[in-house]
């Protein structure tokens, strides 16, 4: 069970103590599928069922108390840190130096507005990076203290910490043919001309893990370093493209997207809220990683509440 996270636990006892999986994600502020996917994760982690499911209810198994109980005192002990804490949340200035992938430009202003509010007296500096290469050599040049990336770099000592899922999705023009199918076999994928992203983002690396999987070989029509000049290309009918569903959010609340349910989809990344180990973090930016650690899955899940097709079954447990 060592990648059992606290956030895992934190579910738990809330769908312990409701027996409801909806109610939990409303007391938590999340989706019923993201914490549908948190206990699934933690069962996972634990090798047995910790909960009976049926249509009409929901209980612990025996196991499930078991694990209950202990993670009960391990959330007793962390509520005794924050005493410690405090001094972060008291924060008066000092300068936030902070990278991210391109991507994460979708939600992370908001995010560290949201910082902000709590910390006025901070002063933000946000990089932009188009791969996590320049995010690495920005790190290791020390020019910036955290990032916030999806895969995070290897071969030099990180502490990379995941703090909510990152989901990847099929997107195509709203009236193609795959938005009127049930379900969009993944060979059927063969047939389309992909609009992608160029290689070493981790959008790319997304899409080729997925057609490795599924055995599927596709037609490259263009390359682009964008999410927004892809978006407009596969609105214009140009192409699909596999895409970060928090890359779509706002395209899909005005109906000018579509993200037909595909076999196999979404892939499930994480994002990372990530450090290099060889540097003490500042105040300023130890306050941040505990906020984002804290909030960030329940602000994502605000922010981006279009229901994933593969997940919509699980939203009803």
């Amino acid at each position: 069970m060592k990648n059992v996270t606290l956030r895992q636990l934190r579910v738990l006892t809330s769908v312990a103590r409701h027996l409801s999986f909806v109610r939990a994600a409303e007391e938590l502020h999340l989706t019923p599928p993201a914490v549908s996917m948190q206990i699934k994760e933690l069962e996972s982690e634990v090798g047995l069922p910790l909960f009976d499911r049926s249509p009409r209810a929901v209980s612990l198994t025996m196991v499930g108390e078991y694990v209950l109980a202990h993670t009960q005192r391990v959330l007793a002990a962390m509520r005794d840190t924050e005493d410690m804490v405090a001094r972060f949340r008291g924060l008066k200035s000092g300068p936030l130096d902070v990278a991210m992938v391109s991507t994460a430009k979708y939600f992370l202003p908001r995010l560290l507005a949201k910082f902000r509010d709590e910390h006025p007296g901070i002063d933000i500096r946000l990089q932009v990076c188009n791969n996590r290469d320049q995010i690495v050599r920005l790190m290791q040049e020390g020019a910036v203290e955290l990032a916030i990336m999806g895969r995070p770099p290897k071969g030099w000592p990180t502490r990379a910490e995941p703090f909510a899922m990152h989901p990847h999705v099929l997107v195509t023009a709203v009236d193609h043919r795959f938005v009127h199918l049930e379900e969009v076999p993944a060979a059927a994928l063969s047939g389309e001309s992909f609009i992608v992203r160029e290689p070493g983002s981790g959008t790319r690396a997304a899409l080729d893990e997925y057609l490795h999987a599924h055995h599927v070989t596709t037609r490259v029509a263009m390359q682009m370093s964008s999410n927004e000049a892809i978006k407009q290309a596969v609105m214009s009918g140009m192409g699909v493209a596999l895409l970060s569903l928090h890359t779509v959010g706002l395209e899909l609340e005005y109906g000018l997207i579509a993200t037909p349910n595909v076999e196999g989809l979404p892939v499930m990344r994480r994002w990372h809220v990530v450090n290099n180990l060889a540097k003490t973090l500042s105040p300023a930016a130890e306050a941040f990683r505990y906020f984002v650690l804290d909030s960030g899955e329940a602000f994502l899940a605000r922010q981006f509440p279009h229901e994933l097709p593969a997940a919509r079954a699980a939203s009803n447990e």
